[in-house]
């Protein structure tokens, strides 16, 4: 089974996760179940139904058409196909900070290590793990740095007004 980071700990991912150009015929009858942007906003009615359905955004799909239905889901899965494309970082702020969005925020796709740590100060709670790596070693990546310079969503207030006292 898939792992997951969550919560600073390893677990099975009991999430199946759709392709881009799926149906609703493509959902299992059981489980949880991630489906494109493009799906949900097809047959959101249908997937509010069904219950347990997460979307997964793509670096070129808007955040902000999810903003209406944040309520309605238990998870956003934002997907970063290459290590270079940073636009989910800003997705995440987006979702949390704009929009509201309190439920699972996960990371999916060529997320090395060393960004999720910086991922999770930008409002991600959870990381899916390649097949390829080893989710144990990925964990070690959260205890690389423990504080940020910045505000963040994690830490709304920056490290160096806490050092000096400043309000």
């Amino acid at each position: 089974m898939p792992k997951l980071i969550k919560h600073d700990a390893v677990i099975d991912d009991g999430w199946s996760t759709l392709a881009e150009g799926a149906t609703l015929a493509d959902i299992p009858a059981a489980g949880p179940v991630l489906v494109p942007l493009a799906l949900w906003k097809a047959e959101r009615d249908a997937l509010i139904a069904r219950g347990d359905v997460g979307v997964v955004l793509q670096p070129t799909d808007e955040p902000a058409d999810l903003a209406a239905d944040v309520a309605h889901l238990h998870v956003i899965a934002i997907a970063f196909p290459k290590f270079g494309d940073g636009r989910g970082f800003s997705s995440a702020r987006l979702l949390r900070d704009r929009y509201g969005y309190t439920g699972e925020l996960r990371a999916i796709g060529d997320v090395f290590r060393d960004q999720f740590f910086f991922m999770r100060e930008c409002g991600f709670d959870a990381l899916a793990v390649r097949s390829d790596r080893d989710a144990e070693a990925e964990l070690a990546g959260l205890r690389m740095f423990d504080r940020t310079y910045a505000h963040s969503v994690r830490h709304a207030r920056p490290w160096f007004r806490e050092r000096t006292g400043h309000a």
